[in-house]
């Protein structure tokens, strides 16, 4: 299937099975250049993740991002919120707030999606080399049980497309896993999809040298 005939966003199977639960990840989106820097480059691909937006039914839905600066601090929202917000120093979210979007981009990194659907409550973080090393994804997991009363056992855990060897020289992915794992998650479930290998699908930081587009990642509880 080239990327002209590909579908412009996945979703997973396992976030798909669940009521209370919406989610996306967005991929290269055929006909816009995106070989700038990375502002210029989200600049340019606005239009069609807002519709991608509006076809899963998130248009209306206060949009969270974060400036993602490779570290471990994630943003707590706990209260509704009305309009659109950007977090600086931050690199993910939590929360058990309905009708709320949170959204990362990420060309490489990984996102993780986290969702209790008992509580319920939701968690997304961008987990590149640095933010692994932090486990911030296991960090996420403790701040979901201590702030929202969480069990991590009743957790499910997604991860995104993202780079791989031999097209990088470690394996984060698998090390997300074993965070996740020593936090007691029972349903972690990994893509296997290297974003590195599949050019056509997606966008890759490091196969691009850097100017690039950025994949979307949204979850959401309805």
């Amino acid at each position: 299937m080239s990327s002209e005939t590909a579908p412009l966003f996945e979703g997973f199977a396992a976030l798909s099975e669940l009521a209370d639960c919406r989610h996306v990840f967005t991929r290269r989106i055929p006909g816009i250049d995106v070989s700038h820097d990375k502002a210029e480059a989200l600049r340019r691909l606005d239009t069609v993740h807002h519709e991608i937006r509006r076809s899963i039914g998130l248009e209306d839905w206060p949009l969270l991002t974060a400036e993602q600066v490779h570290g471990d601090k994630i943003e707590i929202i706990d209260l509704p919120l009305e309009s659109d917000q950007h977090f600086a120093g931050r690199d993910g979210f939590i929360t058990n707030q309905r009708g709320i979007a949170l959204g990362i981009y990420v060309a490489d990194c990984c996102a993780v999606y986290i969702v209790d659907p008992i509580t319920p409550a939701i968690g997304l973080v961008h987990s590149g080399k640095k933010g692994t090393e932090l486990a911030i994804a296991a960090k996420t997991i403790e701040q979901m049980t201590a702030r929202f009363g969480c069990e991590s056992a009743n957790m499910i855990v997604q991860l995104s497309p993202c780079i791989r060897p031999p097209h990088y020289e470690i394996d984060f992915a698998s090390q997300i896993v074993e965070q996740c794992r020593a936090q007691s998650v029972k349903q972690i479930h990994e893509s296997g999809v290297c974003t590195a290998c599949h050019p056509d699908l997606y966008y890759s930081y490091r196969a691009e040298k850097g100017r690039t587009g950025r994949m979307l990642a949204l979850l959401g509880l309805r």
